[in-house]
Parts: C-alpha cells; sequence; structure tokens
C-alpha cells in the first residue's frame, strides 16, 4: 500500500479507508505480509465524500493493530509522514526512514491549531529526532535502499536459503581480549557468527548497550541479541531492555529461535539510572523471557553477572534451550570489584596503606575471577559447556536440531509497538 503525496497530499479521506481496509482484511485473511509507504498528511479535514460527523469510527486503525504478530509488517516513511499516516505506521513491526523523512503524530497545521507553535514540516520529526529515539529501525539512504532493506527484511521469514558462505569461524577465537578489563566491537563477533551478508542491525542507535539483529546460520534465519561492552561496559539500561523485550517478541510471534551473546555486568542502577523508571522496564525481559515460545539459546562470551546477564538469557541460565560460554567467561551474583568493595569493605578499611590495600583489593578480586570462571559455572551445572568460540555455530544448531521453529499454539499475541 501506498500512500500518494500528490492527491491532496497523501491524506485519508474516507474512500481511501475503505481501499485501505479491503487491502489489510485481505491481509489477514490470507496471510500476506504488508509493505507500507506512509507519505502522507493524515485526515483529511473537509472531506467531501462522506456526511460523517467526527469519522471516528473508521476501522482502519483498528485492522493495522488486529495483524500485529499475525504477518510482518513494513512501514517505509519518506518525504511528510504525519497524524494517521504516522498512526499506521508505527504499528508496523520495522520502519524503514529516507533522510528526508519527517514523522509525527500532528503536522504542522495540527500543532499551529492547538496553538503549539509554528513550525516547518522538516522540523516536527526529522530523523536526527526519530532515529536515536527509537522510532525508526532502519535508516536509508534512499527510497530505492529502503525496498531492498524491506525486501531482506521479509526474507528472515521466507524459511532456510539454500545458499550460504560462512566467515573463518577461527576468528572469534580473537574477538574478545585478554585483559578482561578491555572493551571489543560486538559486531565483530556478530558478523563473523553470521553467514556472511546475512546480519540486519535493527535500532541501532536506540538502547545501544545491546544489539538486536536478524542474522543467518547456515542459511537458518534466528534471532540475535547481544551485550554490546562499548557502552557502559555492557549494562542493560531502559532503552536497551525496552528494545530487546520488544525484538524478543517480534522473533516469537514469527517462529526465530533466538541466540543471545552475553557480556554485562549487569542492569544499569543508581539514583539516575531510577528516575528513567527501570523497575518496570527491566522487568519486560523478564515476563518476555519466561513467556518465549521459540527457543533460546545462551552464550556467554565473557561477564555474566546479576539480573542483567539473567535477564539476557530469558531470565535464568537454565531458561535457555542450552546455554555454554567460551573459555573466556566469567559469573557471579555481582560485578567482581562491586563484590569485594562491598563483602570485604571492613576488612579494606582497617588495611592503612594504600598500596597494601590496593594489593589486597586486586588479590580479593582474582580469587573471585578464578572462582567464577566458566570451567566452574559447567562443572557446577550452571551451565552446560564451555565450548572452543570457533564451534558456535556447531554448537548452536545442534542445539537447534530437530525442533520446531515455530512457537507453540499458546494463543497468538501482538508485538509491542515500543
Amino acid at each position: 500500500m501506498s500512500y500518494d503525496y500528490t492527491v491532496l497530499a497523501g491524506t485519508q479521506g474516507l474512500q481511501n479507508h475503505r481501499k485501505t481496509d479491503r487491502m489489510l482484511a485481505l491481509a489477514e485473511e490470507r496471510r500476506l505480509p504488508v509493505v507500507l509507504f506512509a507519505e502522507g498528511g493524515g485526515g483529511r479535514p473537509g472531506d467531501t465524500d462522506t456526511t460523517s460527523i467526527a469519522g471516528l469510527d473508521v476501522t482502519t486503525f483498528q485492522r493495522m493493530g488486529r495483524l500485529s504478530g499475525l504477518v510482518p509488517l513494513v512501514g517505509i516513511a519518506s518525504g511528510r509522514c504525519f497524524a494517521g499516516n504516522a498512526a499506521l505506521l508505527g504499528c508496523c513491526d520495522v520502519v524503514i526512514a529516507t533522510p528526508d523523512a519527517s514523522i509525527g503524530m500532528g503536522g504542522p497545521a495540527m500543532i499551529e491549531g492547538g496553538g503549539l507553535g509554528v513550525y516547518r514540516p522538516e522540523e516536527v520529526g526529522p530523523l536526527t529526532v526519530q532515529v536515536p529515539n527509537g522510532v525508526v529501525d532502519l535508516a536509508v539512504s534512499d527510497e530505492a535502499e529502503a525496498v531492498r532493506v524491506a525486501r531482506q527484511y521479509l526474507s528472515y521469514f521466507q524459511g532456510t536459503q539454500g545458499s550460504w558462505e560462512a566467515p573463518d569461524q577461527r576468528l572469534l577465537r580473537q574477538v574478545v581480549p585478554e585483559n578482561r578489563r578491555r572493551a571489543y566491537d560486538m559486531r565483530t563477533a556478530v558478523e563473523t557468527l553470521a553467514d556472511r551478508g546475512s546480519v540486519l542491525e535493527l535500532r541501532q542507535a536506540f538502547g545501544t548497550g545491546v544489539l538486536t539483529c536478524l542474522i543467518r546460520i547456515e542459511g537458518r534465519p534466528l534471532g540475535l541479541i547481544a551485550s554490546n561492552p562499548a557502552h557502559l561496559g555492557g549494562a542493560v539500561d531502559r532503552d536497551a531492555a525496552d528494545k530487546t523485550a520488544r525484538f524478543l517478541q517480534l522473533c516469537d510471534a514469527f517462529g526465530l529461535p533466538v541466540v543471545s551473546l552475553c557480556d554485562t555486568p549487569g542492569f544499569m542502577v543508581g539514583p539516575d539510572a531510577e528516575r528513567t523508571a527501570t523497575v518496570r522496564h527491566f522487568a519486560r525481559l523478564f515476563v518476555t523471557g519466561a513467556n518465549l515460545r521459540v527457543p533460546l539459546v545462551g552464550l556467554v562470551l565473557r561477564k555474566a553477572y546479576g539480573l542483567g546477564a539473567m535477564a539476557m538469557l530469558g531470565g535464568s541460565t537454565r531458561a535457555p534451550l542450552a546455554t555454554a560460554a567460551w573459555p573466556s567467561g566469567e559469573f557471579g551474583g555481582m560485578g567482581l570489584e562491586g563484590a569485594v568493595r562491598l563483602g570485604y569493605r571492613k576488612e579494606l578499611a582497617a588495611i592503612i596503606d594504600p598500596e597494601e590495600r590496593e594489593r589486597a583489593f586486586e588479590a580479593r578480586v582474582a580469587e573471585l575471577y578464578e572462582h567464577g570462571k566458566a570451567v566452574n559455572a559447567a562443572a557446577a551445572l550452571e551451565i552446560d559447556a564451555v565450548i572452543d568460540p570457533a564451534e558456535s555455530r556447531v554448537w548452536i544448531l545442534a542445539a537447534l536440531d530437530d525442533g520446531p521453529d515455530l512457537p507453540e499454539e499458546r494463543g497468538r499475541s501482538f508485538i509491542d509497538t515500543w
């Protein structure tokens, strides 16, 4: 479906809604994906095709909402997209936008009519606003690229591809630095793990503490979430939690198994974090993870600490179908340094010499690190295995082998727009 901006600014009149409703009804009946080019100005004041009073009995938005989680919904914004057009765009699983897009729940005329000021269309909701705030999933260079990316997105819901190429898996052994305090590029791990050219990352500039990607391994489509140690050391903050929970819903709705690459010191905490309502936002990961119908496979690359790590693994190291770690994996109820400062506060405070105190601190950290190594977690049956990083693809597919990808019938759920 494509609104035509050359016809009354792509606004939605009575006949337009009737036509749109017909298409959405067919999509529901035939289980057809919907691709919506959403450019347009929203409702059409002064529409002469109707005797309607307010037009609030229009069913288009209800019909679009009913498709959520039933069929893939792709929204493309190029140019001005306001009010009703933006409402339909926001119902989509994925929003793709070009540089000239301006997206808003009210256009300049509505804003001015409400006494909220006078703005140019380009000032209402440009990509500089709508990409970092998470409204736009994928920013592209032009409409041609938007179409290509839309095709790529839909391809993940069309089964296993017969041909694929894999990067040299031995490179995974070099991803995590030997120095456990050094950051690294998690995207390198993802690009190496996945089939060549198969990674599509959603909302890259929003909730940057976790990566959410569609990938393939040996042609098999999968969802992937991954900690980002380059942002807050991999800690999960509010936006990252929201993005991850919503992505898990997307995978669950369309039968994509999920791979989780965990390297997190936990949830982001403190007074500043609590002002963002983290208790509720973080809990979304536990509720969503506990109700996944698709299989989840967990792989700890380095840090797995506290509730944040549990949330990245569906709620527990026992929640995934299988949970493994690379030899660099380390486990604990909280970050090692914090655990030492908290648990040995009196002992450390009793040491007068600062250098000696620091040596004692580092010795305690080393003890906890040794205790929490992945091999010890596996020996205690808290995880299933410690594997060679180069064998990660083989291990993931072995865990998923012979299992159904499609969710168990337990009632269809929609995909949260956020």
